[in-house]
């Protein structure tokens, strides 16, 4: 059983940067694919990064370029961080930890979220 736990959230001005951290315990997730997820209110959850247990990555056109994910295995730590903010990204973004197979992502862990909001 993995715990994970999401924080770094906040609000931030359209351009404005964050960085997000989550923090896994109770076992190790090096073995694991991780991702972050967000969802905003009334949108359907979308699935904005992934990173491999080998440390390959992926992100959707909507934040490629704006979004960097990245994982210390050693700490037990996935982060994100979102650069070049813009309204659209407002959201609750959650941690996940799970298996990268041919036909996508399939997240087993969840954290609770942490809401981002962009506004000026």
């Amino acid at each position: 059983q993995v715990q994970l736990v999401e924080s770094g959230g906040g609000l931030v001005q359209p351009g404005g940067s964050l960085r997000l951290s989550c923090a896994a315990s109770r076992s190790s997730v090096s073995g694991y694919d991780m991702g972050w997820y967000r969802q905003a209110p009334g949108k359907q959850r979308e699935l904005v990064a992934t990173i491999t247990s080998g440390g390959s990555t992926n992100y959707p056109d909507s934040v490629k370029g704006r979004f960097t994910i990245s994982r210390d295995n050693p700490k037990n730590l996935l982060s994100l961080q979102l650069n070049s903010l813009k309204p659209e990204d407002t959201a609750v973004y959650y941690c996940n930890a799970g298996f990268v197979y041919s036909n996508g992502y399939r997240p087993i862990y969840w954290g609770q979220g942490t809401q981002v909001t962009v506004s000026s």
